[in-house]
């Protein structure tokens, strides 16, 4: 019984790929292992023809002619001989119904693979008109040089390592005994903007007995967080107006969900400028790259570090397309329960919208990724736990007034008027 056989075969794995391909026949470029040996387009079409043909050549010099890309057709006989020296196996020659076979089936793969991208979940044009109308309002809204953000307080990180420092670095050992280098569990080395706020409002709050250490530079650091919150909220108020129907709504509503979701929307923001590599959050240049120091070095402790690094951390690890990040934070916005909402049903069926694409995307373009909405709505409810804490936080700030002075008009509005 013959053997199933084939025209080509694959490169050996010793193969070499960077080493350029010479046909072992005539010299030429060659295009693969055809027939057994590796051959340029001609031989191998030669080999073929010969073979089939039942071919008989005779040399019309000695025999030992010396075959070239130059002279292979001037001796044919010298040219098969040639081939079979190298190792072209006649075997390895498809008869004509083998290669109308292979031609149907390379045929019938291209048709099957051709219904499947016809069958492939797709975006409907509105749905992808609103992706890129929040794609483009994400753009205009956040540089991630912080290019514009400008007439700011400096940040203040002068001060000596605290009692908090310690334990900080404590948290740091721990976490680098992980199995992981960096460990995205640790939550001991970074967080956002808003949660370096917290923190920062954390400072004469929670007295302890080396609380006089910290004395005259213990929020050194709100004044410059405080304008770099601000900022952000404009941007996110900006980034609201862009998305479908907001602007529909009443302006109290608009309002209400401002107030209740900038600090989350912020949360989720600026996880594009989070690092997994060094738990750092980068605001441009290297001045503004906040980390755990700049927490403890202001006596703050770590209640609210290890969750809201934990989210950080999280999050970046969905891997999430820059469309489902947008499109997340467009649904943490217009959330119907928000606190002073007045239209549950208008803002919920505007939601449930930015769901539905949100949805339709990942079954686009995530084939298998059944989980990833539900780990990415979980997330959403993770933002309401911080959001909890920064509201406890916000508070008990703005119950002091030597500290509370120190906030921008922008966020005593938006954090002041939320309703608990």
């Amino acid at each position: 019984m013959r053997p199933s056989v084939s025209t080509s075969t694959q490169v050996p794995d010793e193969f070499d790929r960077n080493v350029p391909r010479i046909c072992g026949v005539c010299g030429d470029k060659a295009t693969g292992f055809h027939f057994n040996a590796m051959t340029c387009e001609g031989c191998k079409g030669f080999f073929r023809r010969s073979m089939k043909r039942k071919a008989s050549f005779t040399c019309p010099f000695n025999g030992s002619c010396t075959i070239t890309k130059d002279n292979r057709r001037h001796c044919q006989a010298c040219r098969l001989k040639r081939c079979l020296d190298i190792g072209m196996m006649k075997e390895f020659i498809l008869t004509d119904e083998e290669v109308q076979r292979k031609k149907e089936l390379i045929q019938r793969r291209k048709d099957e693979e051709a219904q499947r991208e016809v069958q492939k979940p797709q975006l409907s044009e509105e749905q992808r008109s609103i992706i890129d109308t929040l794609v483009d309002a994400h753009h205009k809204t956040y540089d991630d040089s912080y290019s514009d953000f400008s007439r700011f307080r400096p940040p203040v990180r002068e001060g000596p390592v605290t009692r908090s420092a310690s334990r900080a670095a404590s948290l740091h050992s721990d976490a680098s005994s992980d199995s992981f280098s960096h460990s995205p569990e640790s939550g001991d080395r970074k967080m956002n903007l808003s949660n370096l706020l917290m923190m920062y409002q954390e400072q004469g709050l929670n007295s302890s007995p080396d609380s006089k250490e910290d004395e005259g530079t213990g929020l050194s650091m709100l004044p410059h967080l405080a304008d770099l919150v601000s900022y952000s909220i404009q941007k996110v108020i900006g980034f609201a107006k862009s998305i479908p129907g907001f602007r529909e709504l009443t302006a109290e509503d608009q309002i209400a969900l401002l107030k209740s979701s900038a600090i989350e929307v912020i949360m989720l923001r600026s996880n594009q400028s989070f690092s997994l590599e060094d738990m750092s959050w980068s605001c441009g240049g290297p001045e503004f790259k906040y980390c755990v120091n700049d927490v403890t070095k202001a006596g703050h402790t770590l209640e609210l570090l290890e969750p809201l690094v934990k989210f950080q951390v999280g999050l970046k690890k969905l891997n999430l397309h820059e469309e489902e990040h947008v499109l997340l934070m467009a649904i943490c916005l217009l959330s119907p329960d928000r606190p002073g909402v007045q239209d549950h049903e208008r803002v919920e069926a505007l939601q449930d919208r930015l769901s539905e694409v949100l949805q339709a995307y990942i079954r686009a373009h995530h084939p298998g990724g059944c989980l990833l909405y539900a780990k990415m709505i979980q997330k959403l409810a993770d933002l309401r736990s911080l959001n909890e804490e920064h509201s406890k936080q916000y508070r008990s700030l703005s119950f002091q007034p030597e500290h509370s002075m120190q906030l921008t008009p922008l966020v005593l509005e938006v954090f002041g008027g939320q309703v608990t």
